[in-house]
């Protein structure tokens, strides 16, 4: 169980990767646009919130 889970994100995530690529490219059916634009909404949760527990620790962050 302790492998499992991390396997199965390890899996969702190079397949929402595959999905953002072949939405890129232009051929990609209706769900993997669905799924892609959930890739890009997720990293652009994760990044924002990485930023901002970031910005927290750091203090006035002027030097």
């Amino acid at each position: 169980m302790l492998v499992l889970i991390p396997s199965v994100v390890v899996l969702l995530v190079i397949g929402g990767c595959a999905c953002v690529f072949r939405t890129a490219r232009g051929d990609a059916p209706r769900r993997a646009r669905g799924v892609a634009k959930l890739t890009l909404l997720g990293s652009e949760l994760a990044e924002t919130a990485t930023r901002g527990s970031g910005s927290r620790r750091s203090g006035s962050g002027d030097d």
